[in-house]
């Protein structure tokens, strides 16, 4: 279950009208948060951020499952599984068997998954699978963002 921090900065970042990866973004930073504290290990990055994942659709952020071709047909079930679970206001409590095996599982695991090392590793890999006109885009956002968010200092001199 996530904590009641990080459903509130995703909510708010819903009502900012920030994309659903953004929302998401949270349950991730939370997610690794968690490996640093000694709370679980993850066996990798990916794993981490999987988790961070499925625990928005799970809390209702709108992100939906990954396209075909981007990843397992396994993944995609599960991700769709989490969405429709987060979508609908279901009831039913989570099997305490099976919570408690999960943790022990991620308690095994190691802890450099959420180093400052391999997160870096994680992105630019991430970053490299994508094309050249993808990331062009992306920094032409970043700077159009700087400049009507008012935190560029270069923007604000030449006003």
């Amino acid at each position: 279950m996530p904590e009641r921090e990080t459903l509130e900065r995703a909510h708010e970042d819903a009502r900012e009208g920030k994309s659903p990866s953004t929302q998401a973004g949270e349950f991730v930073r939370e997610e690794m948060d968690h490996i640093r504290e000694g709370k679980h290990g993850a066996r990798s990055t990916k794993q981490a951020i999987a988790i961070g994942l499925s625990k928005a659709r799970r809390a209702g952020v709108k992100l939906r499952a990954p396209s075909r071709g981007k990843t397992s047909a396994k993944t995609r079930t599960q991700a769709s599984r989490d969405y429709r679970k987060g979508q609908s206001r279901s009831s039913a409590k989570p099997s305490p068997k099976r919570s408690r095996a999960t943790t022990a599982a991620l308690k095994r695991e190691g802890h450099s998954a959420a180093s400052r090392q391999s997160l870096s590793k994680q992105a630019h890999a991430s970053a490299k699978r994508r094309g050249s006109t993808a990331r062009h885009q992306s920094a032409m956002k970043a700077v159009r963002t700087k400049r009507r968010s008012g935190h560029n200092p270069v923007a604000r001199k030449a006003a």
